[in-house]
């Protein structure tokens, strides 16, 4: 049996990019009955950039009612609040003496978080790829699904479980991560060599995950694409077109190739209209049981208690291992 690990931090909206690139590859995983499946919320990540206490709450609660409504089962995975877990916050600050300076100076992320965020540049920013090792370290964790801009994540968490492992025995399990072969990355919708963010400032850019679906149409009706009127998948020289193809491949189910040859033929217009259509019938069910799930508090607390459980015994097995070999008393 392998272990899947992943998380998402819940700030601003889901979007139609966090659900084809991360939330819908764990749905699929955890129908796997030789895949033990383990996915948090990140909300100890989510500080790094200053919250609004209101709307951080509201957002952990939202984003948790949500992995739910997109078909999170808690009968079969682990789903759970990251800060409900003292042993991510407590391996994080030992890792954080087996981790080098330079290695997090280097770190992509944190430079580009550095310079959208220059008044607020904090330890967290900089040690959030510590606590990602944690969060992975801790659950014996084989494949962790990511989109391509975390890679350099998992490799610096494989660099420090490697590190301890030379020191002191068969302490961590060394982690994979996992990038499905379509829809890893999807892209804006207004800019099409960027990737979909929840935090981009143009909301056509966007595609949320609870938008009505006339929201969902003017969007990918708004879609930019370019001027040969040619339909291809070729990311490189046709990044809106591909972009559109990898969405509509992932939602229908189909292969990029059996998506292009489908549409080959059709005028952008159509594409954008059929994408869509596509996308507002498979969110339309996730928003009718979000509404439903976001409306029974008591039902959502103690789903997040009883994961958080789950999670703290497995998490507390491989704290007391890496502490024993440490010195530590346990």
């Amino acid at each position: 049996m392998k272990t899947i690990y992943s998380a998402i931090q819940p700030s601003g909206i889901m979007t139609l990019g966090n659900y084809i690139g991360a939330v819908n590859n764990w749905r699929a995983m955890q129908s796997d009955e030789d895949n033990k499946c383990i996915f948090a919320l990140a909300d100890l990540h989510t500080i790094t950039v200053r919250q609004n206490p209101l709307e951080f709450n509201k957002n952990c609660w939202s984003f948790y009612a949500l992995l739910l409504a997109v078909g999170l089962d808690v009968k079969k995975s682990v789903v759970y609040l990251q800060s409900h877990v003292a042993q991510h916050s407590e391996l994080a600050w030992l890792l954080n003496c087996y981790t080098y300076v330079g290695e997090m100076n280097r770190m992509t992320q944190f430079k580009d978080k550095s310079a959208k965020h220059a008044d607020n540049i904090n330890m967290g920013l900089m040690d959030y790829p510590v606590l990602m090792a944690a969060d992975i370290l801790l659950y014996d964790t084989d494949l962790v699904p990511v989109g391509y801009d975390q890679l350099q994540h998992i490799e610096i968490t494989r660099d420090i479980a490697l590190r301890v492992n030379n020191l002191y025995g068969d302490i961590f399990k060394v982690p994979e991560g996992f990038i499905p072969k379509v829809g890893a990355k999807i892209m804006s919708l207004q800019d099409p060599t960027s990737k979909m963010s929840k935090s981009d400032p143009n909301p056509n850019a966007v595609i949320s995950c609870l938008d009505a679906p006339e929201v969902i149409m003017k969007k990918f009706k708004r879609a930019v694409t370019d001027s040969d009127a040619t339909i291809a998948y070729d990311p490189e020289n046709k990044a809106g077109i591909s972009n559109l193809l990898g969405i509509l491949a992932v939602v229908e189910g189909k292969t990029i190739e059996q998506t292009v040859a489908e549409c080959s033929g059709m005028r952008y217009g159509d594409l954008k209209v059929r994408v869509g259509e596509s996308v507002i019938e498979t969110l339309r069910p996730f928003r009718e049981e979000y509404e439903r799930l976001i409306n029974s508090k008591d039902y959502l607390i103690a789903c997040a208690k009883e994961g958080a459980q789950k999670a703290a015994e497995i998490a507390e097995k491989t704290l007391k291992r890496f502490k024993s070999a440490i010195g530590y008393i346990i």
